[in-house]
């Protein structure tokens, strides 16, 4: 079989945050391989077997990392599948993503790690990266085999969509993931401060005649596991961090020396609990929307560090789960698709440069896990995402490509658009003219 001509993408922005790369330049890939890359290669004079690929002077950024995805399947593909999730991520520019274990049945076994494995690879599309139940059953009580899922291919372990309510629990997971230099993500709510709530309590709550859910019930449990991870040495993650307390404790916690790290997902520093509005719930979600003061905690995370990475918490629901009365109404919203353009506005608002923005849907979260993502470099996988920073567009559920189309950010316009992913030097898409 004859080899496959290489491709350069020329006459392009060039940007790689991990080496604060930003020049006019261009990229030359053979097979799943970057061959070379720099300013010399914006306008080559290369043979004529090669394709060019022109990027019309747009951005060519490494492909999009996205640490916290739902996928849904096993067990609810009419919300999810890993093959739609798959052709989501690739139209928002992600080429690599970690998917969540509360599926059904749990990702709590080996085999349920090599099925999310080999449905990826017959996908063909994006790539996708396990992490395991740290519970079986996600029912915070028996511990999973967590050395044997790590050496099956989990890449980190939590319970999300439920705490680890149990400190002995918690306290015995850090330790034992310690012993395998793996994260415990935790979904930090005190279930029993949120009680019945279904968004933040506040203002917003009280007019709406709805049960609140308090800020304490993310700190609550920050502040215990903080201490379990002083007396363990493990590595800890806290998954869609939304309050300012919660921040706060995390800052300090790094300030120590304790290795803690933090995400935070897009709807949460773009949006408020005044977003719910008038009981809209494809704006309900777990951690809720909370205030402006939160919001604005958030961004300042970002910018100074606290928070390593954006993550967008994608969270696929049917029609049947979403309208509903909002007590009754699933959590959670997706996000592949507005990832890219909802972290611009960070930058088109003055909050981060492009360089800091893009590290945070690209090399930071791959380094957070240990994956070989989000960077360029001889050698490195050839996957990257062409976009035009400043193209308009508006979310219309109608154009949404994943399954579900619960999105708080219908009609919203966004600037920034993609035009090219591109995974192990395979386009898997491409924007329609």
């Amino acid at each position: 079989m004859p080899n496959k001509p290489d491709i350069a993408y020329i006459n392009s922005r060039l940007i790689d945050p991990s080496s604060n790369l930003d020049v006019k330049g261009g990229i030359l890939t053979r097979g799943s391989k970057i061959l070379d890359l720099g300013s010399h290669l914006f306008n080559p004079d290369l043979s004529e077997e090669t394709i060019m690929i022109d990027c019309q002077g747009h951005i060519l950024a490494p492909g999009l990392v996205d640490i916290h995805v739902h996928l849904r399947e096993p067990g609810h593909e009419h919300k999810e599948t890993i093959e739609s999730g798959g052709k989501s991520a690739a139209a928002g520019g992600v080429t690599t993503l970690c998917c969540m274990p509360n599926t059904n049945p749990v990702i709590d076994d080996v085999a349920l790690i090599e099925f999310i494995q080999r449905r990826a690879r017959e996908a063909k599309s994006v790539k996708i990266y396990p992490f395991a139940a740290v519970t079986k059953g996600l029912e915070g009580k028996q511990l999973t085999e967590i050395g044997m899922l790590a050496n099956a291919g989990a890449v980190a372990f939590t319970d999300d969509g439920l705490p680890i309510m149990d400190s002995q629990v918690m306290r015995r997971a850090l330790a034992y993931a310690k012993a395998f230099d793996m994260i415990v993500s935790q979904h930090a709510e005190d279930l029993s401060l949120s009680g019945c709530g279904c968004m933040a309590e506040g203002q917003m709550a009280t007019k709406l005649g709805l049960p609140g859910i308090p800020d304490a019930s993310e700190i609550v449990i920050i502040e215990r596991d903080l201490r379990l991870v002083e007396i363990t040495g493990g590595r800890y993650h806290v998954a869609h961090i939304s309050t300012a307390q919660g921040v706060e404790a995390v800052r300090k916690a790094k300030e120590k020396g304790l290795q803690v790290s933090c995400e935070a997902a897009p709807h949460h520093f773009i949006l408020t609990d005044s977003d719910v509005g008038n009981y809209r719930t494809f704006a309900k979600m777990a951690p809720p929307l909370r205030s402006e003061e939160n919001r604005l905690a958030i961004i300042d995370g970002l910018s100074d560090g606290t928070i390593d990475a954006i993550a967008t918490d994608h969270a696929p629901h049917d029609q049947e789960s979403k309208r509903v009365p909002m007590e009754h109404a699933s959590n959670g919203v997706v996000g592949l698709e507005t990832l890219l353009s909802l972290t611009l506005e960070l930058v088109n608002n003055g909050h981060l440069t492009l360089l800091e923005a893009l590290s945070k849907i690209t090399c930071e979260p791959a380094d957070l896990i240990g994956l070989k993502a989000g960077k360029f470099y001889k050698g490195a996988p050839a996957d990257m995402v062409i976009f035009d920073p400043d193209a308009e567009w508006t979310v219309d559920l109608e154009k949404i490509i994943s399954k579900s189309k619960n999105t708080p950010f219908e009609g919203r316009k966004m600037i920034g658009k993609v035009n090219r992913t591109i995974v192990d030097g395979r386009t898997v898409f491409k924007q329609e003219a």
